[in-house]
C-alpha cells in the first residue's frame, strides 16, 4: 500500500510538474518573434487551434467565391498529396499525368476547336491565369508592331470597371494603359459597342468577364466578338479577346450549354479559370488554356534541367501544390458533366429561390437576378430607408454567423451601395431557409429603429482569384 502511495505521489507531482511548466513557456510564448526554445508539437497546435477558434465558419461565409467544402475523398486525396509539388513533374511522373487530362478535359469543355492542339497550365489561381493571358496578349501585339516598324510602347488593355482586381495589377506590373469602361447603375458591366469604342492600333486586347465579382453576370462575349469584327472591317484592327472565366467557366458550360463564350468564338485566344471556385477545389488552384500552340509563344515556355529531367514549365510561379491538382481530376472523376450540370442546377435554384424571397422583403431590391448567371447576385436598400444602411445589415447578420459583405460599386456607381450574395457546393435549402429567417428578423429590427445608427467604418471589399 505504501509503494502504491508513493507512487501515485509521483505521478501527481509530475502531472503537477508538467503543468506548471506549461504555464511557465504558455507566459513565455513570444507573438511576434521566436522564442529561444521551442514548444512540443501538442502545445504549439493547442495555441494555433484557439487562436483560431474565433474565426469565421467556412460554411456560412457568402462573401467569397473560393470553395469551402469538398467530398471527404477528395479531402484524403489532398492530404495524400499535400507534400508533392507541381513543379517536380520527373520526380511525380503521374501528378504531372493528371494534370495534362485536366488540361484536355477543360479545353473539351470550353469548345477548342482540337482537344490536343490547345495548350495550358495550372495555376496557383485566376489571378495567376489572367497575368498570363495578359502578358500573352501584350507579347504578340508587341511583335506585330515590330514586324511593322511601329512604336510598340503604349500598350492598352480595353475592360470594364468591374474587372477583379488583378487585372489592375496586370496593367500596374508590366506597364500596361487600363483603358477601362465605366459602368452605370442600369449596366453593370462591360458591352461590344463600349469594348469596340475604346480600341486602337495600341490595345493589346478586349477582357471580358464571364460571372462578374460584383453581381454575377456574364458580359457579352459574343457581342463583342460581332463588334470587334465590324471594327475590323472598318479600321483593320484585329484585335484578341481573353474570357476571364474566373467563376463562369465552371458554370456556364453546364448550366448554359448554348452560350456562345469560349473557343467556338475565334477571337477568344485564351480563357482562365478556378478550380478553386466552382471547379470544387479547395484554395490553391486555376487554369489557363490558349487555343492551340502557336498562341503561346515558344520564347514565353522555359525548360528547367536541374529536378531530375528536362522539364517545360509555363507559370508566373515555380512552386505550386500537386495536391489541388490531383483534387480537380478527382472531382472530374467523381462527379461527371452530369454531376457538375446537377450542382450548378440546383445551386441556381437555391440562388433564384433566396433573390425571389429577399424581393418580398420590401427595403430590399435585386441588382441582377441570378436566373441565367452565376448562383451570385446583390441586393440594395429602397432609396428611401435613410436611418440605416447594408453596411449595418451585413454587421447586424455576422451576430448569426453569416459573412455577407457590404461595399459601394465601382466609380460612376459608387452611390449604390450593395449586399452580394454568394452560393457555392456546400450551400442547401435548409441554410436558405435559415437565412432567411435572419434576414427577416435584422431587417424588421431595423424598420423599427426610432432614429439614424451611426455609419460603421467602411473596409475594402475582398475580391480576390
Amino acid at each position: 500500500m505504501q509503494k502504491r502511495a508513493r507512487s501515485e505521489q509521483l505521478n501527481l507531482e509530475w502531472h503537477n510538474h508538467r503543468a506548471s511548466r506549461r504555464r511557465e513557456l504558455l507566459e513565455q510564448v513570444q507573438r511576434h518573434q521566436l522564442n529561444e526554445q521551442g514548444l512540443e508539437a501538442g502545445l504549439a497546435y493547442q495555441i494555433v487551434h484557439d487562436h483560431l477558434m474565433l474565426d469565421g465558419n467556412a460554411r456560412l461565409n457568402l462573401a467569397t467565391f473560393v470553395g469551402t467544402w469538398m467530398e471527404p475523398e477528395g479531402l484524403q486525396l489532398m492530404q495524400e498529396c499535400a507534400e508533392k509539388n507541381m513543379i517536380d513533374k520527373d520526380e511525380y511522373p503521374q501528378t504531372a499525368e493528371l494534370e495534362e487530362r485536366c488540361l484536355r478535359i477543360l479545353a473539351h469543355l470550353w469548345n477548342s476547336e482540337d482537344q490536343e492542339a490547345a495548350v495550358g497550365t495550372s495555376t496557383t489561381g485566376s489571378s495567376e491565369g489572367c497575368m498570363l493571358g495578359g502578358m500573352v496578349l501584350k507579347w504578340h501585339w508587341r511583335q506585330r508592331r515590330r514586324e511593322q516598324g511601329l512604336d510598340d510602347q503604349r500598350p492598352n488593355l480595353v475592360m470594364g470597371t468591374n474587372t477583379q482586381v488583378c487585372w489592375h495589377k496586370f496593367c500596374a506590373y508590366f506597364d500596361v494603359e487600363a483603358r477601362q469602361v465605366p459602368i452605370t447603375p442600369e449596366r453593370l458591366h462591360l458591352t461590344g459597342e463600349e469594348a469596340a469604342s475604346q480600341c486602337d492600333e495600341n490595345t493589346i486586347g478586349v477582357v471580358g468577364i464571364l460571372g462578374s465579382t460584383f453581381d454575377g453576370s456574364y458580359e457579352p462575349i459574343a457581342s463583342m466578338q460581332a463588334c470587334l469584327d465590324d471594327l475590323q472591317e472598318r479600321t483593320g484592327l484585329d484585335i484578341p479577346i481573353h474570357v476571364d472565366a474566373a467563376s463562369g467557366g465552371f458554370v456556364a458550360p453546364f448550366a448554359s450549354p448554348d452560350l456562345a463564350w469560349d473557343f467556338r468564338l475565334p477571337r477568344v485566344k485564351s480563357i482562365n479559370a478556378s478550380g478553386h471556385k466552382y471547379g470544387g477545389v479547395l484554395p490553391g488552384v486555376g487554369w489557363v488554356l490558349w487555343r492551340n500552340q502557336s498562341e503561346l509563344p515558344e520564347e514565353l515556355r522555359f525548360n528547367v534541367n536541374y529536378l531530375g529531367g528536362e522539364m517545360p514549365t509555363i507559370g508566373m510561379n515555380f512552386s505550386r501544390p500537386g495536391a489541388q491538382v490531383v483534387a480537380q481530376y478527382f472531382n472530374f472523376l467523381h462527379m461527371g458533366h452530369e454531376g457538375y450540370r446537377q450542382r450548378m442546377e440546383i445551386l441556381g435554384a437555391i440562388a433564384c429561390y433566396l433573390a425571389d424571397a429577399i424581393t418580398q422583403m420590401p427595403p430590399l431590391q435585386l441588382l441582377s437576378h441570378p436566373k441565367d448567371q452565376l448562383p451570385v447576385f446583390a441586393v440594395k436598400l429602397d432609396p428611401t430607408v435613410s436611418n440605416w444602411t447594408v453596411f449595418q445589415l451585413s454587421e447586424r447578420l455576422r451576430i448569426r454567423g453569416w459573412l455577407i459583405p457590404a461595399y459601394t460599386l465601382p466609380p460612376d456607381c459608387e452611390q449604390i451601395s450593395v449586399l452580394r450574395f454568394v452560393l457555392r457546393a456546400g450551400f442547401t435549402r435548409d441554410m436558405a431557409d435559415q437565412l432567411l429567417d435572419d434576414l427577416e428578423r435584422a431587417v424588421d429590427w431595423f424598420q423599427h429603429l426610432p432614429s439614424p445608427m451611426p455609419e460603421p467604418v467602411l473596409s475594402e471589399c475582398p475580391f480576390c482569384h
